[in-house]
């Protein structure tokens, strides 16, 4: 059997008995305070995230850090994007109703006070935009992603303005953050890419089998949401996204037929990483940051 198949199937495994202490720590969630409930969203994300072997490099942590309340939108580009998020700024998402069918995954999220909605339906549609309301009117924080499907990452589609109403409502901010899987070199990578007709579990194999995957965010200036009307919102929060992903895309582009130059230490570590992070590259209170 192929090296590559092997690491990917010890991962399999590894990531098999976390689901298992998560669904554990799923029945008695909802017992827990706010604060403790982050903490545990925090570290069981983080936790998955490095048995996959996925770093996370955030440009500009400030915003996130002193976040207390408001809306985060983000593009979408993979079921994992919610792991991503949760092991840097734990928050409450907003997602699809067809999550809840998801094996293990959805129950999780359920548990973990996920907001679902029915696409298509203007009631459900009025009525989680007052449940919004009312939570970010309490101080709560949320999370969303506006172009209500998920692309490769190369681009962003169009938002969906009827989510960041709540946010106008209740004079919140908006926290637009930019996402990018990509290699260690910074060539962009679709492995975790959740599109067309793929299967979860294809897309769980694709991203089993990434060499050494890093999932870039970059945060971009807040916004404040009593400022604007819900077009013009829409439009500046997807403006800044799509002008931070223009952005990593050209600061990480390969001139064609050219690779990016490794030391061999760095080859050897490479190597290895494909079957564990080497040591200290992850740290056991929170998921490893390289800030830029």
């Amino acid at each position: 059997m192929p090296r590559h198949k092997i690491i990917a199937l010890f991962r399999a495994a590894r990531m098999a008995l976390h689901l298992v202490y998560g669904l554990m720590i799923a029945l008695i969630f909802p017992r827990f305070d706010t604060d403790k409930r982050r903490r545990i969203v925090r570290r069981w994300s983080a936790d998955l995230l490095h048995i996959l072997n996925i770093r996370i490099e955030v440009t500009a942590t400030d915003a996130l850090h002193k976040l207390a309340s408001g809306l985060i939108v983000c593009n979408h580009i993979s079921w994992l994007d919610v792991f991503v998020l949760n092991s840097v700024m734990p928050t409450r998402f907003i997602a699809k109703t067809e999550v809840k069918s998801w094996p293990v995954i959805g129950w999780l999220c359920a548990r973990s006070q996920t907001l679902f909605i029915k696409r298509g339906h203007a009631r459900d549609a009025a009525r989680l935009n007052r449940q919004i309301l009312d939570l970010l009117q309490s101080g709560d924080s949320l999370a969303v992603f506006p172009e209500g499907t998920s692309t490769d990452g190369r681009h962003v589609a169009d938002f969906h303005a009827s989510l960041l109403q709540p946010a106008i409502d209740a004079a919140a901010n908006l926290y637009p953050l930019a996402l990018r899987y990509q290699d260690a070199d910074g060539t962009h990578n679709t492995a975790p890419a959740y599109i067309g007709e793929i299967t979860f579990a294809a897309s769980l194999w694709n991203i089993l089998k990434c060499h050494n995957l890093h999932a870039h965010l970059t945060v971009t200036p807040t916004l404040c949401a009593a400022d604007f009307n819900r077009r013009s919102l829409t439009a500046a929060a997807q403006q800044q996204i799509r002008a931070a992903i223009a952005a990593m895309h050209e600061d990480h582009q390969l001139p064609e037929g050219t690779a990016a130059d490794q030391p061999l230490e760095e080859n050897i570590k490479a190597m290895y990483s494909m079957l564990l992070p080497m040591p200290g590259s992850y740290e056991s209170d929170d998921v490893a940051l390289h800030s830029r």
